[in-house]
């Protein structure tokens, strides 16, 4: 993985469009079935929206119906970080980027084989580069 990328919350305001800055920095949420990418069958390598670095990859992504892209596994070990987020009385498991420390969203235990996992990710927080990975 490249170097971490940090930057101050003025510097990041200024980079990011208000509604990815509440995500991204905020940790928030977009409404479900919102996000450009929630529905689409778009192919290719999904990236951070703050940094640039790559994510996912869209022969991982599957429609989960839950309103938000969900894929079944990040696009390497080192793309993503997960911890503890214990907000709004749940216990869930909170996915950032691994490189700028970015919420992204969430991964559950409900997600299809091969790896049972569910990573729901909010669309404003990806950007999608379609000359990346292959077709799914």
């Amino acid at each position: 993985m490249t170097a971490k990328v940090t930057k101050t919350e003025q510097e990041w305001r200024e980079q990011l469009t208000p509604e990815q800055y509440a995500v991204l920095r905020g940790k928030g949420t977009e409404p479900p079935f919102s996000g450009a990418y929630a529905t689409a069958k778009a192919h290719g390598t999904f990236r951070c929206a703050a940094c640039g670095a790559e994510l996912f990859v869209s022969d991982t992504k599957f429609d989960s119906r839950s309103g938000w892209p969900s894929f079944t596994s990040p696009a390497s070990d080192d793309s993503v970080a997960l911890h503890p987020d214990d907000s709004h009385g749940m216990r869930r498991t909170e996915v950032v980027c691994a490189r700028c420390d970015s919420h992204l969203g969430h991964v559950f235990d409900d997600g299809p084989a091969p790896t049972g996992q569910r990573y729901c990710i909010n669309s404003v927080a990806l950007t999608l580069d379609d000359e990346g990975a292959g077709a799914a």
